[in-house]
């Protein structure tokens, strides 16, 4: 059950848990390829990804890049989607649509747009892995546009199971996690929110993107998980 052999496509795969679900694999054997919207980014990670590894850059809201880019890539096991932008936390009243538009279309449409282009060309027994967020099961002031995006991945993972049957499609939930992904709130603001959750969760720390990664890794492995969403949150829904 394990990944030696296999070929597994990031898309985000440069940065945070995308990079982190790339390292693990590469660690089992499995021959990786990285897509990130900026070359040099890819660049950086092939210098961390064992020799061997592939990368490309890719704009996922392109679907002319994206059909081009599996193209190229070829046949391969896995796809596992982590791509997106700063989280978006604002209120309603001040929201920015054209913002909140462009964080979906990576996001939610970039990930439709993965799968739309990448899914014929999986193996038997491959999967597809979305990313959501624990957002859409509790939303807190703020995150309107987070949480609706959570919800739809949810709703998109399971229709995508049984549309893509057999090939399985899976999702992954973290909770917060120390990313790039916070890097557009002040730095006293980021260490605020970080210690609070630390006393908060009961695991008692914030999450890594490599706690995250082991459940990349799980549903890729796991030939008997379809439609199931995976939740890595230091127990944050239930506090």
């Amino acid at each position: 059950m394990g990944l030696q052999g296999q070929r597994i496509v990031v898309v985000g795969g440069t940065s945070g848990i995308g990079l982190a679900v790339a390292e693990a694999a590469g660690r089992e054997g499995a021959a990786v390829v990285v897509a990130s919207r900026r070359r040099e980014n890819v660049d950086t990670a092939l210098r961390r990804l064992p020799e061997g590894s592939g990368g490309r850059a890719l704009d996922a809201t392109d679907e002319d890049a994206v059909r081009a880019f599996f193209e190229a890539v070829g046949d391969f096991d896995h796809l596992v989607y982590t791509a997106g932008e700063s989280l978006l936390m604002e209120s309603l009243a001040d929201s920015d649509l054209a913002r909140a538009r462009r964080f979906l279309d990576t996001r939610l449409w970039g990930a439709y747009t993965a799968v739309k282009h990448g899914a014929s060309r999986i193996r038997q027994g491959g999967s597809v892995v979305l990313t959501t967020g624990t957002a859409g099961r509790r939303p807190l002031p703020g995150t309107t546009v987070a949480a609706s995006l959570c919800g739809a991945m949810e709703s998109l993972t399971r229709a995508l199971a049984l549309e893509l049957a057999p090939v399985r499609v899976n999702v992954v939930s973290p909770g917060l996690v120390r990313t790039e992904l916070w890097r557009e709130m002040t730095g006293e603001d980021r260490d605020a929110l970080f210690e609070g959750a630390t006393a908060s969760l009961p695991v008692g720390r914030v999450g890594a993107p490599e706690d995250v990664a082991e459940a990349y890794l799980y549903l890729m492995r796991g030939g008997y998980s379809t439609g199931s969403m995976v939740v890595v949150d230091g127990g944050g829904l239930l506090v």
